[in-house]
């Protein structure tokens, strides 16, 4: 059996405690929360880690590249070791509005050499996108990142489980948590052709039952996959309406 994780947005730091304990009273079999970064909420990835490992097992903050000077010293070093943080996702972020020229961002490969580097103790996490190309070319990346030191992955949620199957077949051995979202609105589903560039199979369906059915699969192809875990995103779903009957 592999871990469960979902993923929550730290929009307000009560709610977001509120929110925790409701995973682990009605959804034990949830042992992970991973946790994007975003700059207009209250708290940021890791602070909202801090509070989530007092209530679940695991927390895996979202780190950003482009927020990190390459010249310079982790500035969350001491932060990651003084909450005995042991994981983190590290992913390139959102690179517009970087006009400080005082200011050298990382690259994500960059990135993940500097940490593995001042931080060697803590597994590190890259983010694997199935839509940024062909299987063949986005593997190739994902290799160039474990040469950089990356010791797993987090997808892009997949709506095509034969599309899962194939990156299984490129990725033995290698640490993933397969990713899962409802997409329930012309809307939601508009956003992730759009700026996910995402083709949804021919069997696919707006109904909560589709999506639920979908999670249901992958959920049985992580547990009989070796090296493999999956993370459920919600995005605006209710998350206990969306995974009651699921795990």
């Amino acid at each position: 059996m592999g871990r469960v994780s979902l993923e929550l947005v730290p929009r307000q730091r009560d709610r977001f405690i509120e929110e925790l304990k409701i995973i682990r009273s009605n959804f034990p079999s949830v042992d992970t929360i991973n946790i994007p970064d975003i700059a207009r909420y209250e708290i940021d990835s890791l602070e909202a880690a801090h509070f989530a490992k007092k209530i679940l097992k695991f927390a895996i903050p979202h780190l950003r590249a482009v927020s990190v000077d390459k010249r310079k010293r982790l500035p969350f070093k001491d932060i990651i070791i003084g909450n005995d943080i042991g994981e983190v996702l590290l992913v390139l972020g959102d690179t517009s509005g970087l006009e400080d020229k005082g200011f050298l961002p990382c690259d994500i490969i960059e990135f993940i050499k500097k940490f593995r580097k001042e931080l060697p103790k803590v597994k590190v996490y890259a983010a694997l996108d199935q839509y940024r190309g062909s299987v063949a070319k986005e593997c190739d990346y994902v290799r160039r990142k474990i040469d950089a030191g990356a010791q797993g992955f987090f997808t892009q949620p997949f709506f095509d489980f034969e599309l899962a199957q194939a990156y299984s077949k490129k990725l033995k051995g290698v640490d993933v948590f397969w990713g899962v979202a409802p997409v329930l609105t012309d809307k939601s589903k508009h956003y992730w052709q759009e700026h996910n560039k995402v083709t949804f199979p021919p069997d696919f369906s707006l109904s909560l039952e589709w999506n639920k059915e979908f999670a249901k699969k992958m959920l049985s192809f992580t547990n009989s996959t070796d090296y493999s875990h999956i993370y459920f995103m919600p995005i605006k779903a209710d998350f206990v309406q969306y995974l009651t009957e699921i795990i």
